[in-house]
């Protein structure tokens, strides 16, 4: 399976990202306010892809570190992964990722991204990257439609929402701190892992947990992860991309 130690993390066009995803995602599906992606390779062949952006409604997120500006944070839209990378890999090109905004963008104070314990995980994988929780809530957006879709109710949604019900389970708000002044003033209590199975949200492999897996850095069911609207956490479906 090879060794995370060896995975290489770099920027890469738009357009080959929105490829690894397409193929990657449970979704099929990129989030088009991506701006800045990375692919994730190991002996040269590509595993998966992280992309960051604005989330679909920043002003409804602001207010969660007093005095952000309007872009000073962002949100990891998605990050799909492959079944093949080694154990930690996701944890490590995070941290890869995270380290290149602080140099690169170092206006960005703070980044957002949401676990879906829906249908999928409940964060793991943030939870092994350095990410504070910040909310569990029951699930409000993500619907089973009359046709049997899948879908998730927000303002930019075109789908026909009429007769559709909601699925039951919960999603998670993760944030990670470039800026440690910026936790400072974080208006919301980070919550403990623990507050995850007192609620009943805990979630492992499209699967309700009972058993604390709170430091586990494993891959869930379906590969994607990441998203205002949010998707599963990096599912297995096998689907490698050279």
């Amino acid at each position: 399976m090879g060794d995370a130690k060896l995975i290489v993390v770099k920027p890469i066009a738009a357009a080959d990202a929105n490829r690894i995803v397409k193929a990657l995602h449970y979704s099929g599906k990129v989030a088009a306010i991506s701006q800045l992606h990375f692919g994730v390779f190991l002996d040269g062949k590509c595993g998966g892809a992280m992309q960051f952006g604005p989330p679909i409604d920043r002003r409804k997120l602001l207010p969660l570190v007093s005095g952000t500006r309007f872009n000073d944070f962002l949100e990891l839209n998605r990050m799909a992964f492959a079944d093949w990378l080694p154990k930690n890999s996701e944890s490590r090109c995070i941290s890869y990722a995270m380290r290149f905004i602080k140099k690169h963008y170092p206006s960005i104070e703070w980044v957002v991204s949401f676990a879906d314990g829906t249908q999928c995980g409940d964060g793991a994988i943030y939870r092994a990257s350095g990410f504070m929780l910040t909310q569990i809530k029951a699930n409000t957006t993500i619907c089973r439609l009359a046709s049997g879709e899948i879908a998730a109710s927000h303002g930019t949604s075109k789908k026909n929402f009429a007769g559709s019900e909601k699925l039951p389970g919960y999603q998670l708000r993760y944030i990670y701190f470039l800026d440690p002044t910026a936790r400072e003033r974080l208006t919301v209590p980070i919550l403990p892992f623990s507050e995850i199975d007192k609620r009943g949200a805990g979630m492992y492999r499209g699967k309700p947990r009972t058993r604390a897996k709170h430091c586990d850095d494993a891959p869930c069911v379906q590969q994607g992860e990441g998203g205002s609207t949010p998707t599963c956490t990096l599912q297995s479906q096998g689907a490698g991309n050279g």
